[in-house]
């Protein structure tokens, strides 16, 4: 086990640094760039939480993109492989980071704006499901059973994310909504040039982070399976061990016991 989380570290861990380091990078201009951004009339300050609100929304849909795609290809018998079902837990768990941070800075957006800090708006429920469903998804995971089996099931549900996304992404369109449309369309039509700046920007570096989060919780995951494996091993060679010495010996017959004395 010691050996493989060496050779672990010890291959990633030049390209790991430098995503890690971009993504810091892009993470720190976001937060320069939204606190310069001018205030608005509407939303006076709160008009800044455009560079990051925006992106968490997006990332977070690309970590449930990676959980569908991966769901299916593990679901397909020619491309199944331990990896695929790895790589889906591992972005279900930062998809769920990202739509907690997406409801949260959605609210403080909102509060000023609709007066309350949450709407059963469309976009804020479809997405609070959203959330729901992943949790649920990840606690799937969880319940005890067969690798195979719990891997499938799993599975199943992963590729039904799409559907939910789709209706997410266009709920502002397809009914009468409190939120706003596009943040981008909003941005390019009415607020102007450094507010496209910085959300490209915030994609760009929360994009990086989910990358990198991604890596290291994947790496997580197979060394946890290696481990469990591992485990599981050492606990069947101890109970066969413990059941060979606690089984119980022939009785030696009178007549060979006596004949044996000198």
């Amino acid at each position: 086990m010691a050996r493989a989380a060496v050779a672990t570290r010890g291959t990633s861990s030049k390209l790991t640094r430098v995503l890690g380091l971009l993504a810091l990078a892009g993470i720190v201009t976001t937060f320069a760039l939204g606190l310069s951004l001018p205030r608005t009339v509407e939303q006076h300050e709160y008009s800044r939480l455009i560079a990051i609100h925006p992106a968490l929304a997006e990332v977070a849909y690309l970590a449930l993109g990676v959980v569908s795609l991966a769901s299916l290809l593990y679901l397909v018998r020619r491309t199944r492989s331990r990896l695929w079902d790895l790589l889906a837990g591992a972005s279900a768990e930062i998809a769920a980071v990202f739509l907690a941070l997406t409801l949260v800075t959605g609210s403080i957006w909102g509060r000023p704006t609709w007066g309350v800090w949450w709407a059963w708006d469309a976009r804020l429920t479809l997405t609070a499901i959203l959330l729901a469903v992943d949790l649920g998804y990840l606690a799937l995971r969880r319940v005890p059973a067969e690798i195979e089996a719990r891997s499938v099931r799993s599975a199943v549900l992963g590729v039904i994310l799409p559907a939910l996304i789709i209706v997410d992404h266009f709920a502002v369109d397809w009914w009468r909504s409190l939120h706003q449309d596009s943040s981008l369309e909003d941005a390019k039509d009415n607020l102007g040039t450094p507010f496209l700046v910085a959300m490209f920007v915030g994609f760009a570096a929360f994009t990086l982070l989910y990358a990198w989060l991604l890596v290291h919780r994947f790496r997580l995951e197979q060394l946890e399976e290696r481990l469990e494996d591992e485990g599981l091993a050492v606990a069947l060679a101890e109970r066969q061990a413990e059941a060979t010495t606690d089984r119980p010996r022939p009785p030696v017959r009178p007549e060979l016991a006596e004949g044996a004395r000198p």
